[in-house]
């Protein structure tokens, strides 16, 4: 409420965006994403991946692609309606597709069935972002049909590591200690 008048949800969204986008951005915590945060300094701009993200949480999807834009080796694009995702994959032609499971309407395994049954698209890895499973469950390399998945709340180094494991014609980066800051969020 604000004056006795509560905000339009619109409005109450972009404020909290700009909240979190500034939260994450301004705070305490160092969120520069050079590469030499990461144990990816293999990677140059010629390297520039194609992420298509899609989650009917703005929110996460926008967090998501600031931060990884933010390392200077992604080109994000933002699907916050399950229904358009696979258009969107059509235009886009994303290197990988990370996919959240439980959207209203269309869940991200219809999405993915219809993007698998693209002949264009069909060999997109798709990575599910799923509550649904632990992370216990996800690091023993349980997949959902097929697929592998990173369990809620995410981390940003490890949706780079898990985008750079399923693109095509790149080396798996060595494991090693990513980032001594929690950088995990879920939606």
């Amino acid at each position: 409420m604000c004056n006795g008048h509560e905000a339009p949800v619109g409005a109450t969204f972009d404020a909290m965006s700009k909240i979190i986008e500034a939260d994450f951005l301004t705070g305490g915590i160092d969120i520069s994403f050079s590469t030499s945060n990461f144990p990816f300094s293999h990677l140059s701009s010629s390297g520039t991946r194609r992420v298509l993200v899609v989650d009917d949480d703005r929110g996460a999807t926008r967090l998501i692609k600031i931060l990884l834009e933010r390392s200077g080796d992604y080109v994000i694009l933002e699907e916050n309606d399950p229904a358009r995702a696979h258009q969107s994959a059509r235009n886009f032609r994303p290197d990988v597709i990370l996919l959240d499971i439980m959207m209203p309407e269309t869940d991200g395994g219809e999405v993915a069935a219809r993007i698998q049954a693209d002949r264009s698209l069909s060999g997109t890895p798709i990575i599910f972002l799923t509550a649904l499973v632990t992370k216990d469950e996800a690091k023993n390399g349980l997949r959902i049909d097929g697929h592998s998945f990173l369990a809620k709340p995410i981390s940003i180094p490890e949706v780079i590591e898990a985008i750079e494991q399923h693109v095509p014609g790149r080396a798996k980066p060595a494991r090693g200690p990513v980032s001594h800051v929690d950088r995990s969020f879920s939606s």
